[in-house]
């Protein structure tokens, strides 16, 4: 693993390439600066003999095993690669080499099932379990984001799962509203973000996503689900309205506004948990007593980190 490495040792490096940059030497030789990664941090190499072969092992997104002398370069650590061989993606799991949610996917997912065992009407909780069905594969594994919040291997899952465990406590204080309702609004209003997004291996947004983007893709996927099952007209307008107003506004993405309770409470609770997940991020960095750096999406304010402790 990266953060185990020790200078001068030689290694056999299982990484993820996540950025390659090509380089001319004063000589005029080429190089390769190539920057590799797996789920305990990142960490640059240069390959200073460039064969042919590298130009098809050594591109962005691969899986790659590298042989490499670990260097002191500057007071970081730096790999001289000596040689690396294509890994083929089939079967690997991806959460090895990309950073992942803090809580472990066995634990989300049996929280995840506990919810929908909540939902007693059935129409409602036979939409859940159809999409549950088609796409729990990609939801322990894909990001919530391609930055901002959640940005990690089961991001999305812990995103939800967290949104869920909200919407109970706000339940229990506003009994008056629709648990169900609120509960199927949490686990389907982000899940046109696994066609929008390329998937976990250096997230990138789809053609699709570019187009059409994940609010749209999930309401006509919750519509066309609702027709195939029959579900009442009304509650598939209610399910179809969370998906489209859960940005709450149109300046940030909902074509409507939340016009109904849950889907107030939905819209509330999907930005507070992002917004307290970037908060947390950067606030992980920095000493206690200090301000983070400015963050765009947060209205570009800097953060305090108090040195008071409860």
């Amino acid at each position: 693993m990266i953060n185990n490495l020790k200078e001068q040792e030689r290694v056999n490096l299982m990484a993820l390439i996540v950025n390659v940059a090509k380089g001319v030497t004063n000589t005029g030789a080429p190089y390769l600066t190539i920057t590799l990664q797996d789920a305990t941090g990142q960490i640059e190499g240069r390959k200073w003999d460039v064969l042919d072969d590298d130009a098809r092992v050594f591109v962005s997104g691969n899986f790659v095993k590298v042989v490499a002398d670990v260097v002191n370069y500057r007071n970081s650590l730096q790999l001289k690669v000596i040689s690396g061989e294509f890994i083929s993606p089939a079967g690997i799991d991806v959460t090895k080499f990309v950073p992942s949610s803090p809580v472990p996917r066995e634990t989300l997912v049996k929280k995840l099932n506990g919810f929908v065992s909540l939902i007693r009407n059935s129409s409602i909780k036979s939409v859940v379990e159809e999409f549950i069905k088609q796409d729990m594969a990609s939801l322990m594994v894909y990001p919530a984001a391609s930055k901002n919040h959640h940005e990690y291997a089961g991001g999305l899952l812990h995103h939800v799962v967290t949104m869920l465990e909200a919407a109970e406590m706000i339940i229990k204080i506003y009994p008056s509203l629709n648990s169900d309702l609120l509960y199927a609004g949490v686990i389907l209003h982000d899940l046109g973000k696994l066609d929008e997004l390329s998937g976990p291996v250096i997230p990138k947004y789809t053609t699709e996503g570019k187009l059409i983007g994940h609010i749209s893709i999930m309401q006509a996927k919750v519509k066309r689900v609702c027709e195939q099952l029959k579900v009442d007209e009304e509650l598939s307008m209610l399910l179809q309205h969370m998906v489209l107003s859960h940005h709450g506004q149109k300046e940030f993405g909902s074509p409507v506004p939340p016009l109904f309770k849950e889907a107030e409470v939905l819209s509330i609770i999907d930005n507070l948990d992002a917004r307290i997940n970037m908060m947390e991020k950067a606030l992980s960095g920095i000493e206690d007593g200090e301000f983070t750096s400015r963050i765009f999406s947060l209205e570009d304010r800097s953060f305090y980190k108090p040195k008071f402790k409860k």
